[in-house]
């Protein structure tokens, strides 16, 4: 305390500069100062407005009436009032419901089940496609293109793609029809999935795929990993190094959609499918294609063993199957729970 160690500057340049020089607060000094209280706290003085315990159970048994038990606090102020009856103000009202344990929401509201997870299976192309639209910047600011893709789960090929300077049902209908007949999908084979943007929830693409007994589905609301495999393509197209900040023209768009579509196609070799070709996989080639990896990884291994540690190298399998959202194992939930 500057008192204690240094009175003598407090007397001379008074209490307000010495804090000053010694670095110390003066809410701190005068704190100190005080003497220790002794004993609780005296009790908090009840104010003279306050409602008396008659008064609050009253407000209490207004707020617990069958007419007024799922009303907000508001609605019951505000008609009971109406009624020419005030017995206090609303924030009392929230004090004496949240002093009794009630502190939650009155009203009654509809609920709304859970989205049901998509959980989607694919063994072999065109059984399973996944499409999904995003946006390709104009050579003006505000100005987008809008980028239709879809995407063959098994194989990673894109079935269809379309560059347009707008987004309609319209348009999405006829780009899903034209993929659905290149590919030769028979009804009842595939299954569809998008999320939930307005072209793919609207009428004429969902009577479209009834007509064509193609089966729907849609991501979970505000749920971004429910679509990956058309995510993870727009990843690809916007991370290639040739992607524009912006296109000078519509016309530029589609010419560079051209290149990349086609590169990604039939050049592009896929970690997710053993390094194959979209299209190898997608036209049924990626088997044989294996087979001579094999071969020369033998041939390697004949020639020189000590290289692979007398371990003979195995080219990568392709997988059997490409899940959206694999089903979780009973033990596995168990176990995280």
């Amino acid at each position: 305390m500057i008192d204690d160690h240094h009175p003598e500057l407090a007397e001379a340049v008074g209490t307000r500069r010495a804090c000053q020089l010694l670095g110390r607060a003066r809410a701190t000094h005068y704190r100190r100062r005080r003497p220790p209280r002794c004993g609780p706290p005296s009790p908090r003085r009840v104010p003279p407005n306050a409602l008396s315990p008659v008064e609050r159970q009253a407000v209490l048994e207004l707020l617990h009436r069958p007419d007024h038990c799922d009303l907000a606090v508001a609605q019951v102020w505000g008609r009971t009032l109406d009624d020419g009856t005030y017995l206090c103000s609303q924030s009392t009202m929230h004090r004496l419901l949240r002093g009794n344990g009630e502190s939650k929401e009155r009203r009654r509201q509809r609920t709304h089940p859970a989205k049901k997870k998509p959980e989607l299976m694919a063994t072999a192309p065109n059984s399973v496609w996944s499409w999904d639209i995003t946006k390709l910047r104009g050579p003006n600011r505000g100005e987008y293109y809008d980028l239709y893709v879809i995407i063959d789960i098994f194989s990673r090929y894109v079935v269809g793609w379309l560059l347009a300077p707008t987004e309609s049902a319209e348009l999405a209908t006829d780009f899903i029809h034209d993929a659905i007949l290149t590919q030769g999908v028979d009804r009842d084979q595939l299954t569809i999935h998008a999320d939930r943007g307005s072209s793919m929830r609207s009428k004429p693409v969902s009577q479209l795929m009834v007509d064509l007994g193609v089966t729907r589905s849609h991501s979970r609301p505000h749920v971004s990993n429910d679509n990956p495999y058309s995510e993870a393509a727009f990843k690809t197209l916007k991370y290639c190094p040739a992607f524009p900040d912006r296109f000078g023209s519509i016309e530029d768009a589609r010419a560079f959609c051209v290149e990349f579509f086609e590169h990604y196609n039939h050049v592009h070799r896929h970690s997710g499918i053993a390094l194959h070709t979209p299209a190898s996989v997608h036209y049924g080639t990626a088997t044989e294609i294996r087979n001579q990896r094999q071969e020369t990884l033998t041939a390697a291994y004949a020639a020189n063993p000590i290289r692979f540690r007398h371990r003979p190298p195995s080219a990568p399998q392709l997988p059997e199957v490409a899940w959206i959202n694999p089903p979780v194992a009973r033990e596995e939930v168990v176990q995280n729970s």
